[in-house]
């Protein structure tokens, strides 16, 4: 799983296994490489069921800008500091929407007119719990909860502990919107690789205690936008996933509990398409076509 450099046809070699699997990996494979090569932008793809028995790569290792994926190695660390008793979910922190760059200490302060969620600031100058802050996180995407909890646990613990559990290139340096580190390249970034072994940790209920993870991913489950790998799954289908999204960027990462079929990690990473109904529509297809690939089903 951690090797690296593998592009598609490499990741599809397998040294063992029926005719007809290997045969149907290559039918994913061919479906896969045409979708995205008609979409013009640049994709990362990371699949392998929980099991461990089927999987498909594209692109793993490619660099892309985090956006607001880099929020679920952020809650894997709040849930560790809870397990060990750093913080309790149930602890009350301010809220407030000023916060100091990374590069020069400079404060600067978060725009509800950039936030996808707006809620949260009305309770500046008050408290919201640890729990409260990290649904709004993982379920709104809320920028503003992600500032705060990243000051509550630190950036620096969240990538040493996204390391540690194998997303070894992953990069958390920051909050959001800390324009003087953007403006020097420092930005959190991400491959589909990282983000799928942490996905694969939380499924597997090794990134934090049981409970935890088990308190993850129903977190998760309640994602507000899913226009991404959910979008054309079956009624019903669970998914426990994060997006993230900025110009030019449309991310989707996450677990898919089929019905009928072995539960998966599927990430996938967008670049280069400036309209967000057509990468999001990109995301959405793929992840039928594994969905299909894993379940047998062809409706």
């Amino acid at each position: 799983m951690r090797n690296r450099g593998l592009g598609l046809l490499a990741a599809l070699a397998v040294t063992s296994g029926p005719r007809a699997a290997l045969a149907q990996r290559d039918a994913l494979a061919a479906r896969v490489t045409e979708r995205v090569a008609a979409s013009g932008g640049e994709v990362a793809v990371f699949f392998r069921t929980l099991d461990g028995r089927d999987s498909l790569f594209l692109h793993p290792d490619l660099r892309f800008h985090a956006a607001s994926t880099m929020k679920l190695p952020v809650m894997i660390q709040v849930f560790r500091d809870a397990d060990s008793g750093r913080v309790r979910l149930d602890d009350r922190i301010d809220v407030r929407r000023t916060f100091r760059s990374i590069m020069d200490g400079s404060a600067y302060d978060l725009d509800p007119a950039d936030d996808s969620d707006s809620t949260l600031y009305a309770r500046v100058g008050g408290q919201a719990s640890v729990r409260q802050l990290v649904e709004l996180m993982i379920t709104r995407s809320s920028n503003l909860a992600a500032n705060l909890l990243i000051d509550l646990v630190s950036a620096a613990r969240v990538n040493r502990t996204a390391h540690q559990l194998g997303a070894d290139s992953i990069a958390v340096l920051r909050g959001v919107q800390d324009i003087p580190a953007f403006n020097a390249g420092l930005n959190n970034s991400t491959t589909a690789r990282d983000l799928g072994v942490l996905l694969w940790a939380v499924a597997q209920e090794e990134a934090a205690s049981p409970e935890a993870c088990r308190e993850m991913i129903s977190v998760l489950e309640r994602q507000r936008f899913n226009d991404g790998i959910p979008a054309l799954l079956p009624r019903g289908t669970r998914v426990a996933h994060k997006t993230g999204d900025i110009t030019g960027i449309n991310h989707d990462a996450g677990i898919v509990y089929p019905r009928r079929g072995r539960p998966y990690v599927l990430v996938v990473l967008t670049r280069g398409l400036e309209d967000p109904k057509a990468s999001s529509r990109l995301i959405a297809d793929l992840s039928l076509l594994v969905y299909r690939h894993v379940t047998g089903r062809r409706r």
